[in-house]
């Protein structure tokens, strides 16, 4: 395997409008924002990368601005002039920078998309090259599809219809106390044979545990991450009362803490999201892990451009990730995406992975430079950055 020596790392903050805005329990936000990773090395390859936050410290503890101090005052200093031989070496460099996962995700990404392509290798290939023999991508990825909270019973039903429509064979619904029991039965009335998960994002505590146990009967193929962002415990003793499985997402912020939760039986499927652990070295690790354990596993997303869609996609092509994940077609939320081609839903709910080395998409230059001024225009802080 080729090496490379990292000469330059750019920064781009970008704002890009959303088809369609995704209400969850934390609220929404006007646009899709993100850090945006561009790595160059000293042949002049370059690769991409994406910390794919919020503004608000509300799915985790960072935002924009914490991302953007982390990664240039600490990250970038670590990496220019390294000889790197594997990404796999940068939890090592970054060892002394503690938490901001999102932030160490997205340079970590960006040093995956070069040597991916200094190798010539798609991203799932090289993805690959660092697991045991008999793990060889899948040249396309089963999806599904979220959905967020609508003003109405009758608008979450012509939703769910539009992106049955759509292609998509597996539907997430965001819920929130008040919006639960009755949406899943009315879900369940419109459509009693679809693959239907409910998330939570940390909206109930285990008080709620009658409330939930009374969706065991609508057939779910999980709950999502019921209970307290930071919590473990108390989903082993929440799992313990219900039929439906947990599915785990915050709480999960390595390998290790996956192990913690499978022992003590916190919950029976993982939504991985490769931002939320750190980068795609941790992810590999709780890979390893659920395959050992025959675990179901799904990729979730934040989001993301055409830059972290293709690194994900890349991901959930590998054949231990096991159930549809959260990586939707690209109009499904942007028009246009600061990428071309475009990732486009096929009829069996399937998304297919780039044919070329890396990430497989090329960036715009001109999309990206807008969705900077976007960032600009929108952010009292940009000037500070």
């Amino acid at each position: 395997m080729k090496s490379v020596i990292i000469q330059e790392i750019k920064l781009h903050v970008i704002a890009l409008p959303l088809v369609e805005l995704l209400k969850t329990s934390f609220g929404a936000e006007p646009y899709k924002a993100a850090v945006i990773v561009e790595v160059v090395d000293s042949e002049g390859r370059v690769g991409w990368g994406e910390s794919a936050l919020k503004t608000k410290p509300s799915y985790g503890s960072e935002t924009i601005l914490t991302a953007l101090h982390i990664t240039r005052d600490f990250l970038i200093p670590m990496l220019v002039g390294q000889r790197l031989d594997s990404p796999t070496q940068i939890p090592e460099l970054f060892k002394s920078v503690r938490g901001n996962h999102h932030a160490r995700a997205g340079v970590e990404a960006a040093i995956w998309d070069l040597l991916a392509k200094a190798n010539d290798m798609r991203l799932a290939d090289y993805f690959a090259s660092h697991l045991s023999r008999g793990h060889a991508p899948r040249d396309s990825a089963l999806v599904g599809v979220s959905i967020g909270i609508q003003e109405s019973l009758d608008e979450q039903i012509a939703l769910i219809q539009r992106r049955l429509d759509d292609g998509y064979q597996r539907i997430k619904l965001k819920i929130a106390p008040g919006w639960d029991l009755e949406l899943a039965r009315a879900v369940r009335r419109h459509f009693p044979d679809i693959m239907l998960m409910l998330d939570a994002n940390s909206a109930y505590s285990l008080a709620d545990a009658d409330k939930l146990r009374h969706l065991d009967p609508f057939d779910l193929l999980m709950i999502e991450q019921p209970l307290a962002y930071d919590d473990i415990y108390e989903h082993s003793l929440l799992q313990t009362q219900l039929r439906t499985p947990i599915c785990l997402d915050e709480s999960i912020h390595s390998a290790h803490d996956w192990r913690i939760a499978l022992e003590l039986g916190a919950g029976k499927i993982l939504n991985l999201k490769p931002t939320r652990v750190g980068g795609f070295s941790e992810s590999l690790k709780i890979y390893e892990l659920c395959v050992e354990r025959a675990t179901p596993l799904w990729i979730g997303g934040m989001l993301e451009t055409g830059i972290g869609r293709a690194a994900n996609l890349s991901f959930a092509a590998l054949p231990g990730v096991t159930l549809p994940s959260d990586i939707s077609a690209t109009d499904r939320y942007f028009d246009p995406d600061i990428t071309e081609p475009p990732f486009v839903l096929r009829a069996d709910s399937n998304l297919k992975l780039p044919a070329g080395a890396g990430i497989g998409v090329e960036v715009q230059r001109d999309r990206l430079a807008e969705a900077e001024a976007r960032w600009r225009s929108h952010n009292p802080y940009a000037p500070l950055f």
